[in-house]
């Protein structure tokens, strides 16, 4: 493109900007920028399902999208597809390689303020090698994945500091080097950012530590030596009273600084490393894989534009939300509102307080919950849902016994195509690839097949222990009423993995989020957002043509022991607290924020373990725009009476200095809590031991999320992990947000922005989870 031409086509944008900011400026909306469910790229029909398209290869196009947008490169599809320019409102640019509307390969992205990435880039995200030139001077060449450093690199600051060496999840991890700007410079290992483990720090003048580091400074054995060979050795720490060692004079008779006794170890602490921080670094204002397109997502038959807000967000006028509310109701594909329209009526759930309430009265004893019956109501023949639960044992045994190749780990982009889906026909009679049965004639979809087969091998989930769960002989369970969202639940025989009907708005934001989800589990083992095994429909045939969409996933409380007590948490207090006193609650209720009485003592290194990867989970899923998660917790007490009271392991009778009762180090408790060989072991948030101090609530404060501590502890093993992860924050969301917050405290209820959910859910979290110290 000529200089003419470019100059031509920016003037040409920059008046459809102005435009279009123009509009916004006239609208005449009260809640500004609103998101609507994407285009619907799943109508599930044969037709559209085989619909070829109607350009066989890509093709040159020059777009000025809806909403100001440009777009000049290969088109195909209706994407950007094979090697093009974008440019949104903001003055974000991606030029580079394009496959399916995602930025894929190599490209260059360009932020307003004039940063830079350079490099490769996979289904959205900085991933392999580039570089990142900052608008501050800050430059990173090395290794990405998924927008965060991981791998080898060079970080380069803008005050002069320099690092060389290993990242992992952005921060320097590993072996590496880090030069100050005033000379120093630490060779030897991080962590989280940290100067920890064994290393090497030299000063600029000729000084240096050669020993132990923890958390940024020296810690343990070490060496302080100085040019003229003077040195002292011994056991280093922050704390003047743990520390011990000897000084040796130089052999040759030289003066050193610790001749004199203005020296100690502690100088190193309070002045010598005092100009050497590592600096934080300069942060990246928006991610490329946060840049949506203000295209829609597949072609099915006229283009439908749409407009798109700044941050991306697709937006749509308000008038339509409010001539359109019976949209909530239209094909059971809409969220259910009845807790709103409870809200607008009035009926707002309560707390009343009860003296003869354990939660709010310190010296009533803690029980465990009545046991309740086996969950779930057993479906068998004659059953009304006995037909679906044969269809689905078919369905699944077809799935996972088809034969297929054997993949990688590394998939590629189009696995993860919302349009790659399987359709099956399963007479009554049978065919070549499918039994008799004596059910209905119905279709059977997988969705993504590979990736969720790969999903299960990630997952080491054995195929045929998988068929037998859900296929073998044994029934599957109903749960006796739908959950809030109206879907409803199935639990295998072995409770190892339920299965929950899902509304079509919930399977686009799964397959959208698809990709961005198999790279987090990968990337993070210990991940506490729920595992997903397989996304499949159920349609019957006839004049009905019933659709049942459903996603297996695994049990979080399954377990050896006996789950005491269930907790949905959210960090949230509007209408969160169970409306039953607890004589008639059982040990299968699942309690709420406001019912939690409790802070969960994790043993240290456990606890900041299970921090970080709070932070990676909600970081994820704020920036897939999820919302409305929760932190499921099981627990199982370790001691309890025979008349059901739970037996406390200590209790402070007093402040901590006179605190006379025995106490249990983090060693001790796990080696007391060890479970069975035949068990399975201690993961992050399974088979967890932990002290559970027990919290009582102020009578005078109606909305206190976290009580006050008591001093009593109990031990007990925890079971825990992040579950509805489906809830993007629609239309239908945004509009109860609206509404409650004018007659709410905004912090109070759930439905909030997925940054603002995110902030308030870690906090919360922060709360109630603490190292044991």
């Amino acid at each position: 493109m000529t200089n003419r031409e470019h100059n031509s086509v920016m003037r040409a944008w920059e008046a459809t900007v102005r435009k279009t900011q123009a509009a916004k400026k006239r609208a005449n909306s009260i809640f500004g920028t609103t998101l609507v469910a994407h285009a619907d790229e799943d109508n599930d029909n044969d037709e559209d399902d085989n619909r070829e398209h109607s350009a066989d290869k890509p093709y040159y196009v020059e777009k000025i999208l809806p909403n100001g947008d440009y777009y000049t490169g290969q088109w195909y599809d209706n994407f950007p597809n094979g090697h093009g320019k974008y440019l949104w409102t903001d003055g974000c640019m991606y030029v580079g390689e394009w496959y399916k509307g995602k930025t894929m390969g190599r490209g260059r992205f360009t932020w307003p303020a004039g940063a830079t990435y350079e490099g490769e880039f996979k289904s959205g995200y900085m991933d392999g090698t580039g570089t990142y030139n900052g608008r501050t001077g800050d430059t990173y060449r090395g290794q990405w994945v998924m927008n965060l450093k991981h791998g080898h690199g060079v970080r380069n600051y803008a005050n002069g500091d320099c690092y060389n060496g290993e990242w992992r999840r952005g921060l320097q991890e590993g072996i590496g080097r880090y030069q100050w700007s005033n000379g120093n410079h630490y060779d030897g290992e991080w962590k989280n950012g940290e100067m920890h483990g064994k290393g090497v720090f030299v000063w600029g003048n000729g000084n240096r530590y050669d020993g132990c580091w923890e958390d940024g400074v020296p810690k343990g054995n070490g060496t302080y030596k100085w040019p003229g060979g003077a040195f002292y050795v011994g056991n280093w720490n922050k704390d003047p009273n743990e520390q011990n060692g000897t000084f040796c004079p130089s052999l040759s008779g030289s003066n050193s600084p610790a001749a004199s006794l203005d020296w100690s170890p502690q100088n190193v602490y309070n002045f010598e490393l005092s100009d050497s921080r590592v600096c934080p670094g300069e942060k990246v204002s928006i991610l490329p894989s946060q840049k949506r397109l203000a295209i829609w997502n597949s072609t099915k038959g006229v283009e439908k534009p749409r407009s798109v807000s700044v941050d991306g967000r697709v937006s749509v006028g308000v008038e339509r939300a409010f001539d359109k509310m019976s949209m909530w109701e239209s094909d059971g594909d809409s969220n259910d509102v009845s807790d709103l329209r409870k809200d607008m009526d009035g009926e707002l759930l309560g707390l009343h307080h009860d003296d003869n309430n354990p939660k709010f009265n310190p010296s009533l004893p803690l029980r465990v919950l009545k046991p309740g019956k086996r969950q779930g109501e057993t479906i068998s023949k004659g059953h009304k849902n006995f037909d679906l639960m044969l269809n689905l044992q078919l369905g699944i045994r077809h799935s996972v016994g088809r034969p297929a190749p054997a993949t990688s780990l590394d998939l590629k982009a189009s696995a993860f195509d919302p349009k790659e889906k399987i359709w099956t026909r399963f007479p009554p009679e049978g065919t070549k690839y499918t039994p008799p049965h004596q059910s209905t004639e119905f279709k059977w979809k997988d969705y993504c097949p590979v990736v969720f087969r790969t999903l299960r091998k990630l997952f080491k989930v054995d195929p045929a222990d998988y068929m037998i769960s859900i296929c073998g002989n044994d029934a599957l369970r109903l749960l006796s009423s739908p959950g809030k969202s109206g879907s409803f639940f199935y639990l295998t025989n072995d409770d190892r993995y339920m299965i929950k009907t899902m509304k079509k708005a919930e399977v686009k934001v799964l397959l959208r989020m698809l990709s961005a989800y198999y790279n987090h589990v990968r990337a993070f083992e210990n991940t506490l957002v729920i595992k997903y095994y397989g996304l499949h429909c159920v349609r019957l045939t006839g004049a009905t043509q019933k659709k049942v969409r459903f996603i297996i996933m695994g049990n979080l409380l399954r377990s050896e022991y006996t789950i005491h007590r269930r907790f949905d948490l959210k960090g949230s207090s509007l209408g969160r607290i169970t409306d039953k006193p607890e004589s008639e609650m059982d040990d299968t209720i699942i309690l709420k924020d406001l019912d939690l009485n409790f802070i969960f003592r994790l043993q240290k290194a456990r606890f900041q373990e299970f921090s970080r990867q709070v932070d990676r989970d909600c970081d994820f899923l704020e920036q897939e725009r999820i919302m409305d998660y929760s932190l499921l917790v099981g627990l199982h007490f370790r001691e309890i009476s025979t008349n059901g009271e739970i037996v406390a392991s200590r209790i402070k009778t007093g402040s901590p200095d006179r605190d006379t009762s025995p106490h249990i180090s983090g060693a001790d408790m796990d080696q007391l809590l060890q479970v069975p060989k035949s068990w399975p072991s201690i993961k992050l948030g399974i088979n967890m031991p932990a002290h559970a101090e027990r919290t009582v609530t102020r009578i005078d404060s109606e909305f206190q999320l976290v009580g006050e501590p008591t001093g009593e502890y109990y031990e007990v093993i925890m079971f825990f992990g992040i579950i509805d992860i489906l809830q993007d924050y629609d239309i239908t969301k945004k509009l109860e947000h609206a509404y409650k917050s004018i007659h709410y405290d905004p912090t109070s209820i759930s439905a909030v922005d997925p940054k603002q959910y995110s902030k308030r859910f870690r906090d919360f979290i922060c709360k109630i989870f603490a190292g044991d110290s």
